[in-house]
């Protein structure tokens, strides 16, 4: 038993601390705002696509409608999994896929309840009203509560990075496909967000290293160890 949480604590650990180590000089660096101030400056020094038929109703909304859609198939699944004799053998994967996605997607909607940072357009930077505050500084107790870190639509894409391990579970060849959605769909909807001035990049990063965490560690309990 303890060499099997030992085989799930060691590579989190270590992602865990060069992600930290990688956000820290990100901040040095001042990355986030170097980024976020060439995406103002294209349209024109205001958010002019946050509005947009695009980027809010057909990336913003569609995609949560999208993602949402995917659960309920996978739960569907799981449901008819219990019954349908030719479905049986996937329904320790399809569990695995649905606590996946949706605990990855409660764990970064908790997270931004419980930690305060502003979106770029809130920021006097881009056309807003309140300063900037870090992650680690203090927040004045005068600042009212704010909820955009880390980037909760990014999380409806990136919470299907489970795929990659579902796939490797029930058909091999398919992991790197799954991969490939999980990472592209979350990078739609975080570049979207990042034009409409709702997030900054570190705040998708954030995103990933939790639907990463939670998709590899359940992983490592529901599914078959040839998976990794």
């Amino acid at each position: 038993m303890r060499a099997a949480q030992l085989n799930v604590l060691k590579p989190v650990a270590s992602a865990w601390v060069l992600f930290l180590i990688s956000m820290s000089v990100f901040s040095i660096l001042t990355i986030d705002f170097t980024i976020t101030d060439f995406i103002y400056s294209l349209q024109g020094n205001a958010w002019v696509w946050k509005d947009t038929l695009i980027t809010q109703d057909i990336l913003h909304k569609g995609g949560k409608w999208l993602s949402l859609a995917m659960g309920l198939v996978t739960l569907l699944l799981l449901i008819l999994s219990t019954v349908v004799t030719r479905l049986k053998a996937y329904r320790t994967p399809l569990l695995y896929l649905f606590s996946a996605t949706l605990l990855s997607a409660l764990l970064v909607a908790t997270i931004k309840h419980l930690v305060s940072m502003e979106c770029p357009w809130d920021l006097v930077r881009y056309g807003g009203a309140r300063d900037f505050i870090g992650l680690l500084n203090i927040r004045p107790s005068s600042m009212p509560a704010s909820a955009c870190f880390p980037a909760g639509h990014a999380s409806a894409g990136y919470t299907w990075l489970a795929l990659y391990f579902f796939f490797a579970a029930i058909r091999p060849q398919w992991r790197w496909v799954g991969l490939a959605l999980g990472v592209g769909l979350g990078l739609t909807f975080g570049i979207a967000q990042q034009f409409r001035g709702a997030h900054f990049l570190s705040h998708d990063l954030w995103t990933v290293m939790i639907c990463w965490t939670v998709s590899f560690v359940l992983s490592r309990f529901l599914l078959h160890p040839s998976v990794h």
